[in-house]
């Protein structure tokens, strides 16, 4: 029954593995090997359009022809002279934000708090139009059932005067920009953008000029291109891609080969939610208020250039009559209160997987000790200690039994000796051995299982939140997302990861005590590359378990014993 207890925890450590493997796959592009995703081939949704709305994949001037809507034109020259265009640059508290006249797209985004990690003296970069990088904002109007071609993302638009700086003891900043009359339609589009806030209420007024009435309808879509964030690590996988929530469907989220390969499976109308592109640390979304009927899509759109977005039709506008939509953009960091406050279900883009239901609890508590400690660093021991506060009793029940384990040890050993060529009679006596010594093998095992959950929500925890980017701890720690400079902490990982080893029971089998030790080595080289924050989380974890392991060990009369490896 030793034997089967050890047999587990290299199940669970092997299947380990698999994941890790897995994901390390999929971040360099490839299948899954092991745990492919299965899904269902789905298309965007096909409605009447004007091309360049939807985006023909090359600057074509727009006609009133139905396209697929989410496809935005790169690589090929603008329908707009170069010099025509203008660009303007908006600047709040947090925010630095720049402006395409081509469209009122919003085409660069920088943060003031969080900084590029490259370069300390510059906020970070999400939106971009650059050389190498697409990832924008756009909207505007495609036919409805009535037909025509209206102003689109395409369409050269009029920036009106105003404020570009949020000033001392102002609020609140508008940028405005207005088309020409396009199909009997003019467009006029206002983003407002207030101290302190990562999201701008986007106003779109839909003027009738002419004199029939339109129905146009109005498309919001964030486009992205495939790539990587810059820097992402290669030892732990984070998720990049568009994203969906809808009351009926949730949270869902699509990888971009998925999008490549035309295999989604999202709900395609609602009149609720929100269209998101997500990142780690940092997300942006276009939100419509509820009770608005939108169509929802997905898309390729050019060579590694991706689009998610929402379409939602307009009420027959009369003429000289004005149709007003007002929705929300959110472009900024993954802090949980604030996308709680903002819309329903936009605190999922900060992704735990499975383990939501245990992560959300854990941020909170993470949060409150925050509060008190103003310390990240601090605030992670103060947690991990109050998680072994209160699985204190299930870690004795666990301890107590390795205790037991570890003093009959030398009689099992003898015993393996005896009949290691009589393994019927070798199994019958350890049964007998356990008995007599009312021992249960699986007794350390099932108490360790049972917490594996909450410690594996709390990796994620300490890897998703945007507060420990940046957050320094102490002396050389300056950023808790951010390996340790000097490998201080891995090597203490290490050492604490081989100690705890040493103090287990030393199995039986010699082949099965020297596996044991490549376990730590194996975490030592992964715990190298890992922010500093999860490696504090580990090493204080393992410092618990071992004060808490001696001491059970010394009250059961047991001597705490380094069960070192025979290399032999």
């Amino acid at each position: 029954m030793n034997d089967i207890r050890r047999t587990i925890l290299w199940v669970i450590f092997g299947f380990s593995m698999v994941l890790l493997w897995d994901q390390w796959q999929v971040f360099n592009g490839h299948k899954a090997t092991f745990f492919p995703s299965s899904s269902q081939t789905a298309k965007a949704p096909v409605v009447s359009a004007a091309a360049s709305a939807a985006g023909s994949g090359a600057a074509a001037v727009p006609s009133p022809v139905s396209a697929t809507p989410g496809t935005v034109p790169t690589g090929a020259p603008s329908i707009t002279p170069a010099a025509a265009k203008e660009r303007v640059v908006v600047n709040t508290d947090v925010l630095s934000l720049t402006f395409d006249s081509e469209g009122g797209t919003l085409v660069h985004s920088a943060f003031n708090k969080y900084k590029d990690m490259a370069h300390k003296e510059q906020g970070f970069v999400l939106l971009d139009e650059s050389a190498n990088r697409v990832y924008v904002a756009q909207s505007g109007l495609v036919a409805g059932s009535t037909g025509g071609a209206f102003p689109t993302h395409k369409t050269l638009m009029t920036l009106l005067p105003g404020e570009r700086v949020l000033k001392d003891g102002q609020n609140e900043l508008q940028v405005k920009f207005e088309s020409a009359d396009i199909g009997g339609v003019k467009l006029l589009k206002t983003y407002t953008i207030k101290r302190g806030a990562y999201d701008l209420a986007v106003r779109h007024e839909v003027i009738n000029t002419g004199s029939a009435p339109v129905a146009p309808q109005l498309y919001l879509q964030l486009v992205r291109d495939g790539n990587k964030p810059p820097g992402e690590s290669s030892f732990y996988s984070t998720f990049t891609g568009p994203a969906i929530y809808t009351e009926a469907k949730k949270y869902q989220k699509v990888e971009f080969k998925d999008i490549e390969n035309n295999k989604v499976d999202v709900e395609k109308q609602a009149t609720n939610g929100y269209v998101a592109m997500v990142q780690h640390y940092f997300a942006s979304a276009w939100i419509l208020a509820d009770g608005i009927k939108r169509d929802l899509f997905l898309r390729k759109v050019d060579t590694n250039l991706y689009a998610v977005g929402m379409i939602t039709p307009l009420d027959s506008i009369a003429p000289g009559a004005t149709k007003t939509i007002d929705s929300k953009f959110f472009v900024g960091p993954q802090e949980e209160k604030v996308l709680e406050a903002l819309a329903p279900g936009l605190e999922l883009v900060k992704d735990y997987g499975w383990l939501t239901i245990l992560a959300k609890p854990l941020y909170w508590l993470l949060d409150k000790l925050h509060s008190f400690i103003q310390n990240w660093g601090w605030s992670i021991v103060a947690l991990v200690l109050l998680l072994k506060i209160a699985f204190y009793w299930l870690n004795a029940k666990a301890y107590a039994s390795m205790a037991k384990m570890k003093a009959i040890n030398p009689k099992i050993t003898e015993m393996r000796e005896r009949l290691k060529d009589k393994p019927q009679e070798m199994q019958q006596a350890m049964m007998k051995i356990y008995r007599e010594e009312k021992v249960n093998p699986m007794g350390g095992c099932f108490p360790i299982m049972i917490q594996i959950p909450v410690f594996i929500a709390l990796y994620w925890v300490l890897l998703s939140s945007v507060e420990m980017r940046g957050a320094p701890w102490i002396l050389w720690i300056k950023d808790l997302s951010s390996p340790d400079p000097y490998y201080i902490l891995p090597v203490v990982m290490a050492l604490t990861t081989m100690l705890q080893t040493a103090l287990n029971p030393a199995p039986p089998d010699p082949m099965q005590a020297k596996l044991m030790w490549f376990m730590p080595l194996i975490f030592s080289v992964m715990f190298f590359f890992f922010p500093a924050g999860l490696v504090l989380y580990w090493i204080t974890n393992n410092i618990l378990s071992i004060t808490q392991q001696w001491v059970i060990n010394t009250r059961m009369g047991v001597p705490p014993q380094f069960n070192l490896p025979k290399f032999k």
